[in-house]
């Protein structure tokens, strides 16, 4: 989830800083969560989701073909 959520983000261009802006955390905030210092709910990666843009059952989607081809080795 972090991944396809960070990935999502510098595609975008949005900054840490930017992305925690637009849901009202600290930077810090989505700094620890792609560091996997912390983690999210799901309704968490929900709003980070929409605040990037993006619908989350896409996110999750990619995040699924993803994992489908790394398992496929």
């Amino acid at each position: 989830m972090v991944d396809a959520l960070a990935s999502a983000r510098r595609d975008l261009g949005v900054s840490q800083r930017e992305l925690a802006r637009r849901i009202g955390k600290p930077p810090s905030f989505i700094n620890k969560i792609e560091l996997f210092e912390r983690r999210i709910d799901l309704l968490e990666f929900i709003v980070i989701a929409e605040a990037l843009q993006q619908a989350p059952g896409d996110l999750i989607a990619m995040l699924r073909s993803k994992l489908s081809a790394s398992l496929s080795l």
